[in-house]
């Protein structure tokens, strides 16, 4: 009607014109700052959701009223002791108008307020669940009881319990559950109508696709170390090159010395030459060594390299992982316009929208033309949604065999690489010990 009285306004005069167009400017303005607060708040929130009084603490008191130890048989009839929690609520109409009457009244375990905050965490990925007490004491300071059945930790988590309710029915979107009002209200049965909206299957798909995502961080993250340890084994290597090269080379001193040396000497002439000599061949092996430990260190090096072909692996996971996510939320989105365009409802802010308040509603030819256009994106959507899904579960099966396949090969080529160099080092000790070994027997000579 406001609209209306408007409308004729806007025909009278000129200050009618501008009362008109301030009066929708102003409109215009709290609607969009409005609207901005909701997406803000979470994704794609109604404005039914978000509005003031809607909340479920507006229409219902909650409380945990007491908590109580019970014994009884487990899942497998074994005896045991556990604590239940009273949890009260009455309607707040009645409150508001003078009345008290009886709280309605069920008993819960904490293992069911795990249940209920599980659940709205799967179905609400973009909420920021309100968390429960802890289950058992933790962080505990040494005067204080660690005991789960200690009154004053009871206590405490009673407290804690009915905060998580409290934050949980305030919320604007977590409120309007129905699962959550089956809790509340329903001592039995609420269990299977939690079962029943298949969460448990949507845990498992995202339990999967988390231990997916953990198994190629984790791949990625060995790359990682597998580069820099072999890094640091090059440079090691490196640098014990470097000292035998100049341990070889001054052999090669004793060598110029002893042959100098044997020069002025009669007696011990021969056994200073033959020393000399042992040396200089000793000293012009070490080429031949260093050629041979470079074979080595090239071992190596594929594998300092094979680092960053496993991280290009896991960039392609994470690339067919986006582009899926990207493609599930455009379908999502034009599903979401078909659904606004065939009700009439927008549910969220958009130009599209403010455009018909503007101008009037499409006609129905219009109308008929965009929503066939909407079928045929949403049928290319689903065709792309499926099409990644298929390249991300084929990237997954053959990545993960492939890189069996490369551990055990690398296990096998790192163990004989490290073998050989091993020999080898023995070995040039060997011939510096048969060295010295055939200088003793010269120097005895002499």
């Amino acid at each position: 009607m406001a609209d209306d009285g408007r409308e004729e306004s806007l025909g009278t005069d000129d200050d009618s014109d501008q009362t008109g167009a301030d009066a929708f400017l102003t409109d215009f303005c709290v609607s969009w700052f409005k609207c901005q607060g909701q997406i803000m708040c979470s994704f794609v929130v109604s404005t039914q959701m978000v509005e003031e009084g809607s909340t479920l603490m507006r229409r219902m008191e909650i409380c945990v009223a007491e908590a109580e130890k019970r014994s009884g048989k487990n899942a497998v009839s074994m005896q045991e002791t556990f604590t239940v929690y009273l949890i009260e609520t009455r309607p707040m109409d009645a409150v508001a108008e003078g009345h008290n009457p009886a709280p309605d009244c069920l008993w819960r375990r904490y293992s069911e307020f795990e249940l209920l905050r599980n659940y709205l965490i799967v179905t609400y990925p973009y909420i920021v669940v309100p968390p429960l007490p802890e289950k058992r004491a933790e962080f505990v300071w040494h005067k204080l009881s660690a005991d789960n059945m200690d009154p004053d930790f009871v206590e405490r988590r009673r407290v804690g319990l009915e905060n998580f309710l409290l934050r949980v029915a305030s919320h604007p979107v977590l409120c309007n559950d129905k699962i959550l009002c089956y809790f509340l209200t329903e001592e039995h049965g609420w269990k299977e109508a939690v079962y029943e909206t298949g969460f448990q299957a949507k845990v498992l798909d995202i339990c999967e696709h988390l231990l997916l995502n953990s198994c190629f961080m984790e791949m990625k993250h060995y790359s990682d170390e597998l580069q820099s340890h072999t890094s640091q084994l090059l440079r090691a290597r490196a640098r014990v090159a470097d000292r035998l090269y100049g341990v070889f080379k001054v052999h090669g001193n004793y060598g110029r010395v002893f042959s100098e040396w044997s020069a002025i000497e009669k007696e011990m002439g021969d056994g200073l030459q033959s020393a000399g000599h042992h040396m200089d061949a000793y000293a012009a092996s070490i080429d031949d060594i260093l050629e041979e430990e470079e074979h080595y260190a090239d071992q190596l090096k594929e594998y300092l390299f094979y680092a960053e072909a496993l991280r290009a692996v896991c960039r392609k996971h994470e690339l067919t992982q986006f582009e899926l996510e990207m493609a599930s939320q455009d379908l999502i989105s034009k599903k979401q316009q078909r659904e606004e365009l065939a009700t009439g409802i927008v549910r969220t802010f958009s130009f599209k929208g403010m455009t018909n308040k503007l101008f009037g509603q499409e006609a129905p030819e219009q109308r008929e033309a965009r929503l066939k256009l909407l079928e045929d994106l949403i049928a290319e959507g689903e065709e792309t949604v499926k099409e990644k899904t298929i390249e991300r579960a084929e990237h997954v099966e053959k990545a993960w065999v492939d890189i069996q396949r490369f551990k055990e090969q690398k296990d096998k080529d790192l163990r004989e690489a490290l073998i050989n160099y091993a020999v080898m080092q023995i070995s040039m000790c060997k011939k510096g010990i048969q060295v010295w070994s055939n200088a003793k027997e010269c120097f005895l000579k002499m």
